[in-house]
């Protein structure tokens, strides 16, 4: 049997229905709207009227489990209500990273691996995660679970690195267990380490943190290298330095800067860019001298070296370069130079020596009174025990005012 209703009663269900569902809305939204007001509210009060409005979300929960760490430092209530928003919402690894937290304030291992775990389990690859689980596992003494989560780090936030490194070689400082196993294969990271070795002077390490490095053949900045070789001369690895020079001018395009047995001298003639770094020319500022290339006046080449001195106080031009040679080898060293007026006692000269044992190879006459381009001759033998030299424009006698402009070009060093 069919009960239809009259069109009146029709309209007065639907309009009940309607408005029931139009309220019990409104109170929803009101209530949400209310919760977050309070929960936005800094006080315990506040807090729990959006908790008990909001009963099923987790961010009044923890919020309340701030308040109880923070304010209050209840350690119990915190961890309570960190449990409670973990629960209502297992997805944020936030939560249960600061329950793991609060259970390690509270000596509650057990708990704390496991709200640690399942924050990871929420969220593996988030580098901020990982950093925090890392930090919980070396203080549990987990060293190979807290090297996992240093790797996530590593890989994804560089600038971490540098500390999170730190902590890897204070956790385990082998070089060769930590390439394999913690390093990302990115010159970043490599790099990053083998500032770390360097610092530590950890030689034999850096060593095999750069050839790490150049098996990645992709291109870096040119100072790591720079800085890499300075260290290496400073440490007396003049074999190595030299290695590491050849291996970063394939990488980073400076194959002219490379030696050849015509010129054991990089960029003899100034024709390329001077790098100030590795074994290129390298200069420091120094008062009273400026140094720049000179198109305008050569001897071979397109360009020179100019130096103006004005004024006291100086013993050095600021122009020098390593060169990595072999011992009780004979070498002849031939280069070009041009004077201006120069005034002053003494002036300007060419030497070679060893930078280790200051012995002297080469030292010309001074660098003066010469309109035209006039070459500078050497030869000289080194000692058994010699292996790099340092090439520098000297000003003798030392510290005395210098006044006038020098030229130089065309510097040749070759293996007799």
């Amino acid at each position: 049997m069919r009960i239809s209703l009259e069109p009146g009663i029709r309209k007065f269900w639907l309009l009940t229905i309607s408005l029931s569902l139009a309220l019990a809305y409104t109170v929803f939204v009101t209530r949400e709207l209310v919760a977050n007001l309070f929960g936005n509210r800094g006080d315990l009060e506040s807090l729990n009227t959006a908790a008990r409005l909001q009963p099923g979300n987790a961010l009044y929960r923890h919020r309340l489990g701030r308040y109880f760490e923070l304010i209050e430092h209840n350690a119990e209530a915190a961890a309570q209500q960190y449990q409670a928003a973990a629960q209502l919402n297992p997805h944020s690894a936030r939560y249960w990273l600061d329950l793991a937290a609060t259970y390690q304030l509270l000596d509650k291992r057990k708990e704390q691996t496991q709200a640690l775990e399942n924050g990871l389990h929420a969220d593996p690859t988030t580098p901020d995660v990982a950093w925090q689980a890392a930090n919980v596992y070396l203080v549990q003494g987990e060293t190979e679970k807290a090297l996992r989560q240093f790797r996530v780090v590593l890989q994804s936030d560089g600038s971490l690195s540098p500390l999170a490194l730190r902590l890897c070689w204070r956790a385990n400082p082998d070089v060769d267990a930590l390439l394999q196993n913690v390093i990302p294969s990115r010159p970043d990271a490599y790099i990053a380490f083998l500032e770390l070795l360097i610092g530590k002077k950890e030689t034999a390490g850096a060593a095999k943190v750069w050839s790490a490095l150049v098996q990645t053949h992709q291109p870096f900045e040119p100072r790591h290298a720079f800085d890499y070789i300075k260290y290496l001369i400073a440490q007396r690895e003049v074999d190595q330095a030299r290695l590491v020079w050849q291996q970063a001018a394939a990488l980073l395009g400076y194959s002219a800067y490379l030696t050849s047995s015509s010129n054991l001298i990089v960029n003899g003639n100034f024709g390329l860019d001077v790098l100030n770094g590795g074994f290129d020319w390298n200069y420091a500022k120094q008062n009273s001298v400026e140094l720049m290339l000179d198109p305008s006046d050569f001897h071979g080449g397109h360009r020179s070296l100019s130096i103006v001195f004005d004024g006291p106080g100086v013993s050095d031009a600021g122009i020098f370069q390593f060169i990595p040679i072999q011992p009780n080898s004979t070498y002849e060293f031939q280069a070009y130079y041009k004077a201006g007026e120069i005034e002053g006692a003494g002036g300007p000269l060419f030497t070679i020596h060893d930078p280790y044992s200051g012995k002297k190879y080469f030292e010309s006459d001074e660098l003066k009174n010469a309109d035209f381009w006039r070459p500078v001759n050497g030869v000289f033998t080194t000692a058994p025990e010699t292996k790099l030299l340092l090439l520098r424009v000297e000003r003798v006698p030392a510290g005395s005012p210098i006044r006038g402009k020098l030229w130089i070009d065309d510097l040749h060093l070759i293996e007799k």
